[in-house]
């Protein structure tokens, strides 16, 4: 029924609105919008990604295991260089840089705990060579 679907967006709950706006535009580097009130008096932001995959944050109760984790897939040789970035602006490594199937992979935290994973397929990441 859902092969032949696209994703079209991938839902967070979030504790605070500002602090996940100014994460995932300042960051990481997404354009994100601030789309006003949600209808309960909450503001609430659209990202989106090259892949037209839109991120949605909704102010909300954060508890392990209610967001999904997404997966932005580096072009190859970069995973390196985008985690030193990510560590020199203060964010929490939560996997470092490290063998996955067909690449490598690394995870960060953003200001609420939830897991943002970055893949790399293929060559081998200059702090392992």
């Amino acid at each position: 029924m859902l092969g032949h679907s696209k994703i079209g967006a991938i839902s967070f709950f979030v504790s605070d609105v500002a602090k996940t706006e100014t994460f995932y535009r300042d960051v990481l580097g997404l354009e994100v919008q601030n789309m006003g009130d949600d209808g309960q008096g909450n503001d609430w932001l659209m990202g989106s990604t090259a892949n037209e995959i839109s991120l949605v944050f909704f102010k909300g109760e954060v508890k392990a295991g209610n967001t999904p984790v997404i997966v932005f897939e580096l072009e190859a040789g970069g995973i390196d260089d985008v985690v030193a970035g990510l560590s020199e602006k203060g964010v929490t490594i939560v996997t470092p840089v490290s063998h996955a199937p067909d690449g490598w992979t690394a995870d960060v935290a953003d200001p609420d705990g939830h897991v943002v994973s970055m893949y790399q397929s293929d060559q081998m990441p200059k702090s392992l060579e």
